[in-house]
């Protein structure tokens, strides 16, 4: 299970609007790269065969399997304070985390 804060539903929801699709729900995957071997990835996405689909604080979201198996457990938090940094992935799968938080081992 993967879960949003009301803070990142909100963010989302609004982002949502914006782009004018609602047929598109919130993608969260994984991919090689950054500074720690892997790194998150969000995206607006319609869904795609394989797909797990999740819900979380009425947020409709789409995961792939392999991604969901570095993210099972990870919660989805939006921080847009001072020194804010947007969207944050806490997971408890990661066994290092580089200083910006968008990439992990």
């Amino acid at each position: 299970m993967i879960t949003l804060t009301p803070r990142a539903a909100q963010r989302v929801s609004a982002m949502r609007t914006e782009l004018g699709s609602v047929e598109k729900r919130l993608r969260i995957f994984v991919e090689g790269g950054g500074c720690s071997g892997f790194q998150y990835g969000m995206s607006f996405d319609i869904p795609k065969d394989g797909d797990n689909e999740l819900e979380s604080e009425g947020v409709q979201i789409l995961i792939d399997p392999a991604s969901l198996s570095y993210l099972q457990g990870s919660a989805v938090d939006f921080d847009d304070g001072l020194h804010g940094k947007g969207f944050e992935i806490k997971n408890p799968n990661a066994q290092s985390t580089c200083g910006c938080g968008k990439s992990f081992a």
